[in-house]
């Protein structure tokens, strides 16, 4: 039950308004729950370790910068070595490496540190490409450039140009993807050899090739002239090496509902509704109607309302 409200005007007034905060708003003005999005993909492991060696380079430029390129003076006389190559200064650039938002950098620090450690004070000289020693061979998160996938096999085209050069191959560098080519616009077939739907040869040679537009319609040509087609796109006829529309329309091609009409445009049709005064029709308004309405009559030409 709720309470009685208190004697007098104010402490009456103070009591409702309590009342009224409490009490829950309408929905309008209930807050909207935050739209749900999907999270970000994570990156690879491959270029987390790529990211996390750029970084540890980053940071022994960094200690450079410091004047310690050339010995801290006074640091080695004090611990009776080279801070060049010293823990201090490895623990100093490691800690610097990941970003505090970076999740993937920081696991991938945890259970590489032993190995960084190592590469440090052991493998350096031998193996001074720290990303293609931690990356590649020791950690197998990455392959050699023009190479994809566990075994790191060549991508199509062969691993001095991928794709011919033409396209992306899905998953180079790294132990993932397809090795599928994803060519650029105009390029095709499985190594990007080949010039893409609507495109043809303007130039190739042992190394090079050059894929130009065909003229619009066309889906294959032996040029860029409107008669140098060979096979021409979906709403299109061949009629001597030219594309001609055809119209769907005029030919019964259209599949348009009973309350609609059709009409060509280029390469396709459009289906419109008829005119509210229309039961069927052949074209827009009152005056192309198969059939008046209910509630219309023919006058003329047209249906007009009773």
């Amino acid at each position: 039950m709720a309470p009685w409200p208190p004697k007098g005007l104010v402490p009456a007034m103070l009591w409702g308004l309590s009342l009224f905060l409490n009490l829950p708003g309408p929905i309008w003005l209930q807050p909207s729950p935050p739209p749900q999005s999907s999270p970000p993909p994570q990156p690879h492991p491959c270029h987390t370790c790529r990211g996390l060696v750029d970084s540890f380079n980053k940071g022994l430029e960094r200690t450079i910068r410091d004047n310690f390129g050339g010995g801290n003076t006074a640091w080695e006389e004090e611990n009776l070595s080279k801070y060049k190559d010293s823990e201090t200064r490895l623990v100093e650039v490691l800690e610097g490496v990941c970003s505090k938002s970076d999740f993937e950098c920081h696991r991938l620090l945890e259970l590489s540190e032993e190995l960084v450690e190592s590469w440090w004070f052991h493998k350096q000289q031998e193996a001074p490409d720290l990303f293609q020693w931690l990356c590649s061979d020791s950690l197998k998160l990455c392959c050699p450039a023009g190479t994809f996938g566990p075994s790191c096999l060549p991508c199509p085209g062969g691993t001095e140009r991928p794709c011919g050069g033409y396209g992306q191959c899905e998953g180079e560098g790294t132990r993932g993807g397809s090795g599928h080519c994803d060519c650029q616009a105009g390029y095709g077939g499985e190594a990007c050899g080949q010039c893409g739907l609507g495109y043809f040869e303007a130039e190739r040679n042992a190394s090079h090739l050059v894929c130009s537009a065909c003229f619009g319609p066309c889906a294959r040509c032996s040029g860029p002239e409107e008669s140098n087609c060979l096979q021409c796109k979906k709403g299109w006829a061949l009629h001597h090496l030219k594309c001609v529309d055809i119209d769907e329309c005029g030919t019964e091609g259209a599949n348009c509902g009973a309350d609609q009409f059709c009409v060509n445009t280029e390469g396709s049709y459009e289906c419109r509704d008829c005119a509210k005064a229309c039961l069927g029709c052949m074209g827009a308004g009152p005056g192309r109607c198969k059939k008046c309405s209910p509630g219309y009559q023919q006058v003329g030409s047209k249906c007009l309302g009773l």
